[in-house]
């Protein structure tokens, strides 16, 4: 029985990666370091079309990793968290694309040179820390960089460019 059920997996996954491949979006997404085969279909499934979001910040509010702010008169509170009130899911592969994206490639045998899978991100990333802020906070923030990217991106029908 257990042998049926990753039967039946491996069919699925390929036939997710086969209707992935069809969609324009799906190579615009992927294009971005840190991002995969799998997230990128994730990320393209939870969104849906671009077009139903008309600021960067709303995509944001959806994937629910925008700030919970609580004030009330004089009050400012100190302790800020993300609402989490959007798609886990959508969450979730995001935040593996950012703690992809920001980790470093494998350092070749003819360098010492360790270069960042990501550029851009891992600039914005030692930014925050040096600024700083914890890790997640730090993850997040980049997190909320990259969905502002994806968004560009898939608005403008153009591929990530990585110049840091």
């Amino acid at each position: 029985m257990l042998l049926q059920y990753k039967e039946h997996l491996s069919r699925l996954d390929s036939e997710i990666d086969a209707l992935a491949k069809e969609v324009e979006e799906y190579k615009i997404i992927q294009s971005i370091p840190g991002i995969g085969e799998k997230i990128a279909a994730t990320i393209i499934s939870e969104i849906g079309e671009i077009d139903r979001f008309n600021h960067p910040k709303k995509l944001v509010a959806f994937a629910g990793v925008d700030p919970e702010v609580h004030e009330s008169g004089k009050f400012k509170a100190t302790l800020v968290r993300i609402t989490k009130r959007g798609s886990s899911r959508l969450r979730h592969a995001l935040y593996m694309a950012v703690r992809s994206g920001i980790r470093d490639c494998r350092k070749q045998k003819t360098t010492a040179e360790i270069i960042p899978r990501n550029k851009k991100l891992r600039a914005f990333y030692d930014k925050k820390r040096k600024e700083g802020k914890l890790y997640k906070v730090a993850v997040i923030a980049c997190v909320n960089k990259l969905l502002h990217w994806i968004y560009a991106l898939l608005k403008n029908k153009t591929t990530f460019q990585d110049i840091a």
